[in-house]
């Protein structure tokens, strides 16, 4: 169907283990499952797979399978979306609104066996799996097996498919969503047996923020991705954007997962608190310009939330605006026409997320609450924005105004990501701590987060005082001035040069290099 071997023949079933190709250093070299006990026979494994291959197909979901499989063949984009959009969430809706699909397995057989095929199919099962139950130890493990197959066969293969530019953003979005979700997982010892540690310590390599940065990172080098839209400003011959990353004699699948690895990179950079890179990722990619990611409507709402929220944690509020404003007004536009209900949803949270961010960025962007400041920096939204911001956040950025640190620390609760910790807890001490004890690791990484946030907030608690006394004078010693602010000279001239400080922003100018600016 679509994986071509460059030196193995063509896998005839599934049930086999394909081994994973040499990554050469960029990507994982292993990864680990749930280890079996030496003391399972190996029948045991032969007749789960008979089971499974065995179980009860519903005739709606091999008619989907068969057609389904058939679009890949030939190469049908238009149908394959059709499909995938559509026809997946309504089958999903009817027969499993609590139960995953049926397993690769039993549906095989119906796809010749393809070894490609089932890869995909495993990657849509294990999304539904998430989304609609609590995934076990064991699928979290299989998930990531297949996340390394399937990479691994665009990475070392001959791909000679095309698929949806909506499916290969999905692909990127949910392998960095399984990522964090197993990170919130895996800090939660309080609630996890010894037995259950003891497991999971034997998956210390499914899942790990190394493993998941290399892959990502594989297929932005594998796919020149970043050569392709250097030329492309070069105004050289390539025309990906133009073309959407479609090819009428090449696929299309290496190219965007590497455009879209570009935008997952900065997510994870984003999740680990390291906001200088998520910024310094996106470099190749123009975000004042149309490009693929602002044609899917959840890559371009996905990117404007972490960059403007990198932004908002670098102390570049009006920058952090203009992201979230520009999309705010997408969102606006677009949710009309959403054709998934979870996908509107998914939408709405992030449209709910941004206009708690804008509140704090208006209210510290306008030097902690200062009325001229705040209206000029308002100026930077659009109109119904402003209204609806005034509407939902009115309170907030008066308390805000008003130097309430718990407005600031409910806000931030609320709109932040849910940040991860790049390595599990300490081996001992995770043994000690669970089994019913009180802690919970998921919590570090946010409160470390919130605790830099709130330090800077606490910086402007004393300039809208200080300016305001400035207003009223034309001159005014040191002296003078520490007494009207009931301080002593030198913690005045702390809080006068860290006004000069604030007083001075830097703002992104357009094209590459989101860290610039003048």
């Amino acid at each position: 169907l679509c994986f071509i071997p460059t030196s193995a023949p063509r896998l005839a079933t599934t049930t086999r283990r394909v081994s994973r190709p040499d990554t050469q250093g960029t990507a994982p070299a292993h990864h680990s499952r749930v280890k079996r006990r030496k003391t399972d026979p190996s029948q045991m494994a032969d007749a789960v797979a008979m089971a499974k291959a065995n179980e009860p197909v519903p005739d709606m979901v091999k008619q989907f399978v068969v057609y389904f499989y058939r679009h890949i063949r030939e190469k049908n984009v238009y149908e394959i979306l059709s499909m995938y959009e559509k026809s997946f969430s309504a089958i999903s809706e009817r027969y499993f609104k609590a139960s995953p699909w049926p397993s690769v397995e039993a549906v095989a057989r119906f796809a010749d066996n393809d070894h490609v095929f089932c890869l995909l199919y495993k990657e849509m099962y294990f999304r539904h799996v998430y989304s609609k139950v609590t995934p076990t130890l064991e699928q979290r493990c299989e998930s990531w097996d297949n996340y390394c197959a399937l990479f691994g066969v665009i990475l070392h293969g001959n791909v000679n498919m095309q698929l949806p530019n909506l499916w290969l953003w999905e692909m990127v979005d949910e392998f960095i969503y399984q990522f964090q979700s197993f990170c919130q997982y895996r800090g939660k010892l309080s609630v996890k047996t010894k037995e259950e540690l003891a497991l999971l310590k034997e998956c210390d390599q499914v899942w790990n923020v190394v493993g998941v940065l290399n892959y990502l990172q594989a297929l932005v080098d594998k796919s020149d991705i970043c050569g392709v839209l250097e030329a492309e400003r070069g105004a050289g011959p390539e025309s990906f954007t133009d073309t959407e990353g479609y090819a009428t004699h090449s696929s299309n699948v290496l190219r965007t997962l590497g455009y879209f690895s570009l935008i997952g990179l900065h997510r994870v950079h984003v999740l680990l608190g390291d906001y200088t890179t998520a910024l310094k990722v996106l470099d190749p990619i123009d975000l004042d310009k149309p490009g693929i990611f602002t044609k899917v409507a959840g890559a371009a709402v996905s990117t404007a939330y972490h960059v403007g929220f990198a932004y908002f944690m670098s102390k570049r509020y009006t920058d952090a605006i203009r992201h979230f404003n520009a999309s705010l007004v997408f969102i606006n536009r677009h949710k009309v026409g959403a054709t998934r209900p979870y996908s509107l949803d998914l939408l709405l949270k992030k449209q709910e997320q941004m206009y708690a961010l804008v509140a704090m960025c208006v209210t510290l962007g306008g030097g902690g609450g200062s009325g001229s400041a705040m209206t000029s920096v308002m100026r930077l939204l659009e109109e119904g924005v402003v209204g609806t911001l005034r509407e939902r956040h009115g309170d907030d950025m008066s308390r805000m105004g008003q130097s309430v640190v718990s407005a600031y620390d409910e806000l931030f609760s609320y709109s932040c990501p849910k940040f991860v910790t790049p390595a599990p807890p300490a081996g001992a001490a995770g043994a000690e701590e669970g089994a019913g004890g009180a802690t919970n690791y998921n919590e570090e990484a946010y409160r470390l987060q919130l605790r830099l946030f709130l330090s800077e907030v606490a910086s402007f608690d004393k300039l809208p005082t200080l300016r305001s006394f400035l207003k009223l004078y034309t001159t005014i010693s040191v002296a003078k001035l520490a007494d009207l602010m009931e301080t002593d000279a030198a913690a005045l001239m702390q809080q006068l040069t860290c006004m000069k400080h604030k007083s001075r922003c830097m703002e992104w100018r357009g094209g590459g290099a989101a860290l610039g600016g003048g």
